[in-house]
């Protein structure tokens, strides 16, 4: 039942406890007592609106920045990514294998904030070797939501 639970409020998290019972066919208790203990066991990390900030006057800057580091003695890359992820400006950073170590997903003001936390904060830690910073231009699709607009499907009139 926790499987299915996740399913549903990943695609939509305002659903009330009732609605998702009844979407399931379980007993409300049941459906509330998994909810409560998948939060409790960080299964259930929070709930996020994903909001179309290009419909906002309010103005952000989204960067992505490769990372590459030297991991420390007996630590490895977690000691590194707890100083990087205790930013208040990162929204999100990953191990990754490839080409670098770590991505960083960054939200700033202008660009000129993105790329002052790039060199004042993250390229001074030590164990950083060097960083790519690549800023989203347009977002189509953000966590499975697609925030594009879409064109009208208008069809022609034909006249006889």
């Amino acid at each position: 039942m926790k499987e299915k639970i996740l399913s549903v409020i990943e695609k939509n998290s305002r659903i009330s406890i009732e609605d998702l019972a009844v979407l399931l066919g379980e007993p409300v208790e049941a459906v509330a007592q998994a909810v409560m203990e998948m939060e409790h066991d960080k299964v259930i990390c929070g709930y996020h609106t994903i909001i179309n900030w290009d419909k906002v006057e309010t103005q952000k800057v989204n960067a992505l920045i490769e990372v590459r580091v030297t991991p420390q003695r007996n630590l490895g890359f977690d000691k590194i990514a707890e100083r990087i992820y205790n930013f208040p400006e990162v929204e999100s950073i990953y191990l990754m294998s490839g080409g670098f170590d770590f991505v960083i997903f960054l939200e700033g003001k202008t660009l000129q904030e993105v790329a002052e936390f790039v060199s004042s904060k993250l390229s001074t830690l030590e164990s950083v070797l060097s960083t790519a910073t690549h800023f989203v231009l347009k977002k189509y699709k953000d966590h499975g939501t697609i925030i594009a607009e879409q064109p009208k499907k208008e069809r022609m009139l034909i006249t006889p």
